[in-house]
């Protein structure tokens, strides 16, 4: 059998499950979540030894060490992806929820209620916990998942898929409502791209290269998840101690991810304070500054370019400049930034205002680390990814964006 036909083999299998799933009650949905939340944990041993043979062969690869840290489990990383998968369990059912309705003057009653979109194609790099991610948030959303995810993952994946699928069938849903299509070239991507009929909408999660590719070439439609050049802006009305505490944060709790800043702008009025102190405390850190003739008077910072501003490092690197207004801070995002998450730091009720007006991002946060940019966080348990976009769904998906609707409208014999 070909890749393209086992992966068309795959979502017609899906296709059959999702008819299930979509009527499943939540009561069975959320048992089969717990289900597979306590089999995380249970048989945490084998999917460890799993990512073990993925990281062995990533290190021998040589592989950058902030991909190395995405690909890698720990018992408290497998612990969270239990919890966000019982936090989803938590969530209201978005499946049946009535988003309008009314009764027209002919005496109609219509509905528009939200439905699953039938089968989701996602495909993904590195990071395994995607896969208890993804299969949870489609499951409480009553859609089937093609999971495909990178090479480098493929033990993992194939592990935690393997138990994940197990829960679900012992708590009476079809294991084919979860499946993890093969890694080993390129072309179960294509094939899945070009899956339309079979499957309703793919969602790419990973680098800019990825989420390109898919928005380019498939013919499935596409949710786009995007890259996160983020920005933190420390504002002339900043309290400088809240603002390093939020750059601190925002750029070294976890370099990797895509919430993490990648650029620091500073209002010339405090940047003669602020700049030496912001640096002394990233430098501390291991992180490696790139920034314009005020930060590059500080030992030890590189001089940046615009191809550093316009880059999302996902690593210990950080690009910085200093601006003369918010309005120039503001127009600096609006080149550079992906549309992900941007902040400003400010004790100005003015400032702020302006600054979430005129910067349109998915994310705009005030007085807040942009680590807080996640479906978690957000209180909607584990996200399937944060959208870029501005069609049906920006910003952290949870639930809700997880489905369509559809109009049921009820009559008497009404006719037209």
């Amino acid at each position: 059998m070909s890749i393209e036909q086992e992966v068309r083999s795959a979502a017609l299998r899906a296709r059959e499950a999702g008819y299930d799933l979509a009527v499943a009650t939540r009561a069975t949905k959320d048992a089969a979540l717990v289900g597979m939340a306590e089999a995380l944990v249970e048989r945490a041993e084998e999917i460890l030894a799993a990512n073990a043979e993925d990281i062995a062969r990533a290190e021998a690869e040589g592989t950058p060490s902030n991909i190395v840290d995405r690909l890698r489990l720990t018992p408290a990383r497998l612990q969270a992806m239990a919890q966000g998968l019982r936090e989803v369990a938590a969530l209201p059912d978005p499946v049946g929820e009535v988003v309008r309705g009314s009764t027209l003057p002919n005496g109609l009653e219509m509905r528009q209620v939200r439905v699953p979109f039938g089968v989701v194609g996602m495909i993904y790099e590195a990071r395994p916990n995607v896969t208890a991610d993804a299969a949870g948030i489609c499951l409480k959303s009553g859609n089937a998942v093609l999971l495909r995810g990178s090479r480098s993952a493929s033990d993992s994946n194939a592990a935690i898929t393997t138990v994940l699928r197990a829960a679900v069938e012992a708590n009476g849903l079809p294991a084919d409502v979860i499946q993890q299509l093969p890694a080993e070239s390129r072309d179960s991507v294509q094939a899945l791209m070009r899956a339309r009929g079979l499957v309703d909408v793919v969602i790419p999660r990973g680098g800019a290269g990825l989420i390109r590719r898919v928005v380019e070439e498939s013919i499935v439609p596409v949710i786009e998840t995007g890259t996160g050049n983020v920005h933190v802006y420390v504002d002339a009305a900043a309290d400088l101690e809240k603002a390093l505490a939020v750059v601190i944060n925002s750029k070294t709790h976890r370099t990797s991810v895509c919430n993490s800043a990648e650029s620091l702008l500073v209002h010339a009025e405090v940047a003669e304070v602020f700049v030496p102190k912001v640096v002394a405390a990233l430098q501390e850190r291991g992180v490696e500054v790139r920034g314009d003739e005020t930060f590059a008077a500080v030992d030890g910072v590189v001089p940046v370019t615009d191809e550093d501003h316009d880059t999302e490092f996902l690593d210990s690197i950080i690009s910085a400049a200093v601006v003369p207004s918010l309005d120039a801070a503001v127009a600096h995002i609006r080149r550079f930034s992906s549309g992900h998450t941007e902040a400003i730091i400010t004790e100005d009720l003015a400032a702020a205002r302006r600054f979430t007006a005129r910067v349109d991002s998915a994310a705009v946060m005030v007085n807040a680390s942009t680590r807080f940019t996640d479906g978690g966080e957000f209180g909607f348990g584990a996200e399937i990814g944060i959208s870029t976009q501005k069609l049906h769904a920006r910003g952290p998906m949870g639930l809700p964006e997880m489905t369509s609707t559809k109009y049921v409208v009820t009559g008497e014999g009404q006719i037209r």
